[in-house]
């Protein structure tokens, strides 16, 4: 009696087996570039600096002052300017200046670089200006 070898059987098997190698290689590679990824973004911080200025127009306003999803204050303007300064933190920045009496919003994207931005109240929109 013949012992014959099944070759088609083999070659599956060994097919399965580098299946399987393949794809544990890829999970691994995936799991180092994002614990690569996620440690870079744990390191980075921001040196650029915001100023802010709520200058004239919005005298007796009750206002909020929001930068991205953070609510930097909520208060009801007095006759002198109010500013604020604070870091950086984020990529992509925009500041929202909300009316809280009729719920009109402003929004105002910052620049990468940080700066001083000064607003105005006028006829009931709030407009940016230069320094």
């Amino acid at each position: 009696m013949t012992h014959r070898l099944n070759t088609n059987k083999q070659f599956m098997v060994g097919n399965g087996i580098l299946a399987f190698a393949v794809i544990f290689v890829v999970v691994i590679f995936v799991y180092m570039s994002m614990r690569l990824q996620r440690e870079r973004e744990a390191e980075r911080s921001f040196l650029e600096t915001y100023t802010f200025t709520l200058a004239s127009g919005f005298e007796g306003d009750s206002i909020a002052l929001m930068l991205n999803d953070s609510v930097l204050t909520t208060c009801r303007m007095t006759s002198r300017p109010l500013s604020i300064s604070l870091q950086r933190f984020a990529q992509e920045n925009a500041l929202f200046i909300i009316d809280c009496e009729s719920e009109a919003f402003n929004l105002f994207a910052l620049d990468e670089a940080g700066g001083h931005y000064i607003f105005v109240k006028e006829a009931g929109e709030v407009k940016q200006v230069s320094d």
